[in-house]
């Protein structure tokens, strides 16, 4: 497509910020009013307007997708995706251990245990750790507490949300992630200390690095627009 405008704005409309192409404010792929909570969320969408060239290239929306998701998928019906995370906590990526003789156990000790203990403390939860593949149930109290802080999420914090935990296979660390002031590199890599550890050992293939390092920019965008959403 070619591009069909020439000065990109942001302007306060409906309740919150929409971003003009021409004076005229763009709609979502629903077709809907693509309203944002934020003006830096609206300033980042703009600046991906922007920074078109001749023709439009739709890979480069990417923070817009995440907008479109959030009002067209989730600002009607945000139960269904509490839901499909929630289903994530009962077999988080961080609660699961090799035993405890193995090497990898200590590392993930290092790595895995403060991060859940964070989590205990932040939602006054207690997680079951599981030594070896075999699923064991979280408390149920856990899981009610989980899907209460799922629940207050806006459609927004919700979209970032279902990126990260896709990502990492933890809802924990999701919910890390969107926590003002996370340190996104550190927890990306606590999701991967299962991967590494194996890199560690055999060595990396250079389509899995690949592979990684695209999975690591769309992790940090996920943060990224959650941070942007929340702003101001």
């Amino acid at each position: 497509m070619k591009r069909f405008y020439k000065d990109v704005s942001v302007s306060a409309q409906d309740g919150g910020w929409r971003v003009l192409l021409d004076g005229r404010p763009i709609r979502t792929a629903g077709g809907r009013a693509q309203v944002v909570p934020s003006e830096p969320l609206a300033a980042a969408l703009a600046d991906e307007w922007a920074a078109q060239g001749e023709e439009i290239d739709p890979a480069r929306f990417r923070l817009r997708d995440l907008a479109d998701y959030a009002i067209d998928a989730l600002e009607d019906d945000r139960a269904a995706t509490v839901a499909d995370l929630l289903g994530y906590a009962g077999t988080d990526t961080l609660c699961y251990r090799a035993d405890p003789d193995e090497p990898l156990h200590r590392r993930q000790l290092e790595i895995w245990e403060p991060l859940l203990r964070d989590a205990e403390c932040r939602w006054g939860v207690r997680f079951t750790r599981v030594s070896g593949v075999m699923h064991r149930p979280q408390p149920a109290e856990t899981l009610a507490r989980l899907e209460a802080e799922l629940a207050s999420q806006d459609a927004f914090q919700l979209a970032a949300l279902r990126m990260l935990t896709s990502l990492a296979a933890s809802l924990t660390i999701a919910l890390l992630a969107i926590a003002p002031g996370a340190d996104g590199g550190a927890l990306w890599n606590a999701a991967n200390l299962e991967e590494d550890w194996q890199v560690e050992l055999w060595g990396e293939d250079v389509l899995a690095a690949e592979n990684r390092a695209a999975r690591a920019k769309a992790f940090a965008l996920a943060i990224r627009f959650a941070t942007l959403a929340r702003a101001g």
